[in-house]
Order: structure tokens, then C-alpha cells, then sequence
């Protein structure tokens, strides 16, 4: 079965910092973009940033206030997502998942355009995703 395979996450207290990967089982990353999501007790599924295959240009939420970085290396066909100054909001099950193409769907210039549930229907190869608890 063609998937991601998160790890990385973990309890954290706010104010530390994380560093998730994402590597898919069954295909490639070099031509794809990767897309980074988050998931939340009684939230909808959220994006959170999102990297091109080409040229590596990523794209964030606003609310992230860069404190977390998307990088990729496609000669280990993995994605990373490094995360500082966690807070409590940023709590939950951490995916990723590609487009199938070589960028970000789902992006207007400056913020993402989608929404929800419908970003299942534009990315692919979900896995069981990584948990990051913030409490002190």
C-alpha cells in the first residue's frame, strides 16, 4: 500500500521544539510537493505548510508566526518538518501527504485556499501520522 510514514512526535513541554519526518513506503518524493497537516480533537483537519519539489519554495500558515521550518532531502526521499516554541493550540496527529504533482495545490499567493476535508480529496498516500502532545 502506497503511503507516508510519520514519526518524530512526542510529548513536549510549550516552548520546546520537535522535529517530525515523513517518508513514503512504495513510491518516490523527487518529483512531488509535500504538504504538511495537523489534525486536532473536535478541529478540523488543518493545513500546515507545504513544500514545492522543485525549487524547495515553502508555504506556511499564518498562525505559525515562523516558528516552524519545512525542508526536504530527496536523495534520503524524506520530508521534515522542525518545529519551535510549541505551544498547547498545536497539539495533534501530524500528517503528510503529496499532490501528485511537482506543486503546492491547494495555495493562493500568501495562504492556502482550501479547506478541511477537502484536502483529502486534493492529496494522497495519508499515513497513521505522528502525535504531538504539548503540556507542561
Amino acid at each position: 500500500q502506497l503511503q507516508f510514514v510519520e514519526s518524530g512526535g512526542g510529548l513536549v513541554q510549550p516552548g520546546g521544539s520537535l522535529r517530525l519526518s515523513c517518508s513514503p513506503s512504495g513510491f518516490t518524493l523527487d518529483s512531488w510537493a509535500v504538504g504538511w497537516f495537523r489534525l486536532a480533537p473536535g478541529k478540523e483537519r488543518e493545513v500546515v505548510g507545504c513544500i514545492h519539489a522543485n525549487d524547495g519554495t515553502t508555504h506556511y500558515i499564518d498562525s505559525l508566526q515562523g516558528r516552524f521550518t519545512i525542508s526536504r532531502d530527496n536523495s534520503k526521499n524524506t520530508v521534515i518538518l522542525e518545529m519551535n516554541n510549541l505551544k498547547p493550540e498545536d497539539a495533534g496527529v501530524y500528517y503528510c501527504a503529496t499532490p501528485e504533482v511537482s506543486g503546492c495545490v491547494g495555495w493562493g499567493v500568501r495562504r492556502p485556499i482550501l479547506d478541511g476535508e477537502k484536502w483529502p480529496v486534493v492529496y494522497h498516500y495519508w499515513g497513521q501520522g505522528t502525535r504531538v502532545t504539548v503540556s507542561s
